[in-house]
């Protein structure tokens, strides 16, 4: 059947409108009701849980309110352009990120701290803390939050702290080695304490802005976040004195949690010490890192650089880390290895507390040294710490110095099994003893074969009886009388050592005066006219290391006469130990040496070290009486 024309315009309108709405249907998928019956609430029923799902939508309803100041988006399709704009040429800083930064002299880079970044972060703690609240302490505790969340906010972001820190890695080489010349000149921060100042730096003038050169290749500054925080980094321009083609490379860190780098500047505190040392080795130690034996410490926790001090190269960045780490002579490499450095863990002292030691090998004879203890930042900087322990903490410490001993009678010594507290310089030669380990086997094998001899004496006294009548003191037992002899032995049988050249100074002892230097030569003809026909110059304390070690001349460090005095209170009256008395001129003086209260190395004991002097430290514990030593006997000589 035929239709008509206006037939058609009808069926092709209808099958057009049919299209549309299934097209409708299936784009738009609009939602319809559904009607059904629902159960009563019962009467029984808890009807404030509706209440608590309403609540909780009107509280994520208000925490995600865009009106609200605090808040900031974080939408990976968007720029920081829609965000919150930042002016042009001017770097955005995350928090606890490091920024890093090349900068020809006289050049200038600024950077911005977002206040809302911080704010930022505020809004998540507290959705995460009231969340918490929420599910332990249920609807009052979470409408509670909510009423004051906005306050709250604000309170936290006028609180907040900026800790400003960066360290130099690289500046403008030298061209000279003259020492008088000056060092590279140090870059500049700048932080803006002014709303109008959004590019601070040399050309502001001081007004409006903080000014803080770097001191050594670093620099500190805190401030509030109570805006956003405006600062600038600044090289100087350089001289011909220096290689201009060379351009400065630093790492500047913003956090709010502590500082990233930081240095210690108080002189007056001691960091790491100087043990002793050899023609090519030394030993330094941190201060105790526990302050009792239940606190164990397992993990090393510094590094250490050292450096010496004729080459000028790190000048200029003593308190940068990464300074250090780049131009440090040693150091611990890239790979995590500790090139020249050997640390280690080790428990000391009376109270068995734990130090860090370093033992640095490969160095130069007759040299002086800058030893720098550091602590390595943090590196999980991509992601907010729950921890801010774990975030930076990086200190560079005070320096220290050392010196190395002249190529001649002294070899340093250390992981003896007897006197594990022995680590010095002793005499030796080198040509029968080659190495150290070679030279420590020797005083091993000579203190364990006195101390076996000792120990069977002691082994004579009934050291277990509970009567106080067969006891041979009633303050003293025989394991302090052991302790004691330990510590006489250790430092008598063992000599600590210092170069004959060393000055002449009250506890030292010219030894084996007699004998030729490594080289063939004599000791000075006037010396020997003085001296030689004394025994106490003319031969070393144990004759075993003049036939034996055959070491030539030196300078034995005395041990301290307390360890003498402690031996004789401390063990039986039947093995006669006596000590030599004061004012015996060639007997006291050339035997033993007497302890400085303020910690200096005047004399030798267990554990003895170069403190300087009045530095915070745990001498032994010696309680002997000058009034009962009266007798002179060789064996405590």
């Amino acid at each position: 059947m035929q239709l008509s024309p206006l037939q058609s315009r009808l069926a092709a309108s209808v099958i057009a409108s049919c299209l549309l709405i299934i097209i409708y249907l299936l784009l738009l998928s609009p939602q319809f009701a559904l009607a059904a019956e629902l159960d009563r609430i019962s009467a029984d029923h808890d009807a404030h849980e509706f209440a608590f799902e309403m609540q909780e939508t009107v509280e994520d309803m208000e925490v995600l309110d865009i009106g609200n100041p605090t808040y900031e988006p974080e939408f990976a399709l968007f720029d920081r352009s829609i965000i919150g704009r930042v002016p042009n040429g001017v770097v955005s800083m995350v928090n606890n990120r490091v920024e890093k930064s090349n900068l020809g002299p006289g050049v200038t880079m600024t950077y911005v701290f977002q206040a809302s970044s911080v704010a930022g972060r505020a809004v998540r703690d507290s959705d995460e803390s009231s969340e918490l609240r929420r599910s332990s302490n249920g609807s009052e505790a979470a409408a509670a939050d909510g009423h004051g969340n906005d306050e709250l906010l604000r309170r936290q972001q006028k609180a907040t702290t900026l800790w400003i820190s960066a360290n130099t890695c690289e500046q403008p080489l030298r061209l000279s080695s003259d020492k008088t010349k000056p060092d590279p000149p140090q870059l500049t921060l700048y932080v803006s304490t002014s709303p109008d100042n959004t590019s601070p730096g040399p050309s502001q003038g001081n007004d409006g802005q903080e000014v803080i050169e770097f001191k050594e290749g670093a620099v500190m500054f805190n401030t509030s976040v109570d805006r956003d925080i405006y600062l600038s980094i600044s090289a100087p321009s350089v001289s011909a004195d220096f290689d201009t083609t060379k351009q400065y490379n630093f790492e500047l860190v913003a956090s709010t949690d502590r500082y990233y780098f930081s240095y210690r500047d108080d002189p007056t505190e001691t960091d790491l010490i100087w043990v002793d040392s050899d023609a090519t080795a030394a030993l330094l130690q941190t201060n105790y890192l526990n302050n009792k034996t239940e606190q164990v410490i397992t993990t090393p926790p510094f590094v250490m650089f050292a450096h010496n001090q004729d080459n000028l190269i790190i000048n200029g960045l003593r308190n940068s880390y990464c300074g250090l780490s780049l131009y440090s002579q040693v150091r611990f490499l890239d790979d995590g290895s500790g090139g020249m450095i050997t640390t280690g863990l080790k428990n000391m002292g009376d109270l068995n507390l734990t130090r860090q030691e370093f033992y640095v090998s490969g160095l130069n004879a007759s040299s002086n040294y800058t030893a720098i203890l550091a602590r390595e930042p943090g590196k999980s900087l991509q992601q907010r710490q729950d921890d801010p322990s774990s975030v930076g903490g990086g200190i560079v410490f005070n320096p220290a110095t050392f010196q190395t001993k002249p190529n001649g009678a002294c070899t340093f010594i250390f992981n003896l099994t007897l006197c594990d507290q022995t680590q010095y310089a002793v005499p030796g030669n080198l040509k029968n003893f080659p190495n150290g380990t070679a030279l420590a086997t020797f005083y091993e094998n000579y203190t364990r074969t006195m101390w076996d001899n000792f120990d069977k004496v002691l082994q004579q006294v009934p050291c277990e009886t509970t009567a106080s009548s067969s006891k041979y003191s009633l303050v003293r037992d025989c394991d302090d009388c052991k302790s004691a002899y330990k510590n006489w032995l250790c430092s008598v049988a063992v000599p600590r050592c210092e170069d004959f050249s060393s000055p002449d100074r009250e506890y030292l002892q010219m030894r084996n005066i007699g004998a030729p230097f490594p080289d063939g030569t004599k000791v000075d003809q006037s010396i020997l006219d003085k001296f030689g026909g004394l025994k106490a110059f003319n031969s070393s304390r144990n004759p075993m290391i003049d036939e034996t070690v055959q070491p030539g001349p030196y300078k034995e460090v005395l041990p301290c006469d307390n360890l003498c005095y402690e031996l004789v209170q401390s063990c039986p009256a039947k093995l006669e130990f006596s000590c030599p008395q004061p004012d015996s001129k060639y007997g006291f003086n050339s035997s033993y040496g007497r302890q400085k209260s303020d910690g200096s190395l005047s004399c030798n004991y267990p554990g003895s070290a170069h403190f300087p002097a009045g530095a915070d430290t745990i001498l032994p514990r010696w309680n002997g009486l000058l009034a009962t030593m009266g007798i002179l006997l060789p064996l405590l000589l």
